[in-house]
């Protein structure tokens, strides 16, 4: 029997037309001398993007490059500005909520190799996010449009912040816990909001100490909440915690609170961001009594980025 090779005639066909007959470059302006920032991504490990101000206009050169005496019919060449929530749980539904468009190329034939420049002057209201199950990202996507094969795109990925001003009101945290009978405690903290390098500086006063309190600490809790309404699924996590005091305290007694938020990996403060998700900071403070029986508050602290 002779052999088969229509099989393997056909696997190379197919490689044939997946493979791209038009290689894709894409160079952002200024990219020598634009800071980068390192972020740590699930699957390639740390990745170095450029960061962007949102206010800042994205621009730059995209060179499409074609083998000589090669030439391909296509419907098309654009290059899109893209910001768009990916959910962890929800893989096929991106939700875009910027898309602006530049046209390269008119349908037609490519056969030489070209390099058009790009602009896209669009606020970027929202800054880019790589959190436990929810991503923010940026990109420029560039696609070639084919009628009979599958479209060729490729996506630039780069990194936006959004530095504000510092709060015009910024009141500071009182408040009186207790449980009846057996312990009142008064705690504050200087503000209400803090930029992401400020120092958290507080007390805990002690007004009625009758059970043995073993030790105190503070923890910065991180929640990342995603969906609306009763589909909200919470992510929690403790950034860090810190004894504040060891040992018992007794009536009348104020322990110092001083937090240095420099050293952590933390973000600005996020509501509600298009009704997908929301990332929250609260300030835990938890009291341990000898019974290693725990007590605490959940405060929530504001975050923002300094100019």
């Amino acid at each position: 029997g002779g052999c088969n090779c229509s099989g393997i005639h056909s696997i190379v066909v197919m490689a044939f037309l997946f493979s791209s007959p038009i290689q894709v470059n894409l160079v952002f302006d200024g990219e020598d001398t634009r800071k980068k920032l390192p972020v740590r991504t699930d699957k390639k490990g740390v990745v170095d993007y450029l960061l962007y101000d949102g206010k800042e206009p994205v621009k730059g050169k995209i060179e499409l490059k074609i083998n000589p005496g090669k030439s391909v019919q296509h419907q098309g060449i654009i290059a899109e500005l893209v910001g768009q929530i990916e959910v962890l749980y929800d893989r096929g539904n991106n939700y875009e909520f910027l898309s602006l468009v530049q046209e390269l190329e008119p349908a037609g034939e490519f056969s030489a190799t070209k390099i058009h420049e790009f602009n896209f002057g669009a606020e970027k209201t929202h800054e880019s996010y790589n959190g436990i199950n929810v991503r923010l990202r940026y990109f420029v996507r560039v696609t070639i449009k084919r009628q009979y094969a599958t479209n060729i795109t490729k996506e630039f990925e780069f990194w936006v912040q959004n530095p504000s001003t510092d709060p015009e009101i910024n009141n500071s945290i009182k408040m009186e816990v207790g449980i009846e009978d057996c312990l009142h405690i008064e705690f504050e903290y200087n503000k209400s909001k803090y930029h992401l390098k400020d120092a958290v500086i507080g007390k805990v006063f002690f007004l009625l100490v009758r059970i043995k309190i073993k030790h105190m600490e503070v923890a910065i809790i991180k929640r990342e909440s995603q969906g609306s309404g009763p589909n909200i699924y919470n992510e929690s996590e403790t950034i860090t915690k810190f004894e504040i005091m060891d040992g018992a305290p007794v009536r009348g007694e104020s322990i110092p609170v001083r937090l240095f938020l420099g050293g952590y990996d933390l973000t600005p403060t996020l509501r509600s961001v298009h009704n997908k998700f929301s990332v929250k900071y609260y300030l835990n403070l938890v009291l341990v009594d000898e019974e290693d029986r725990r007590y605490f508050k959940q405060q929530e602290i504001t975050l923002y980025r300094q100019e």
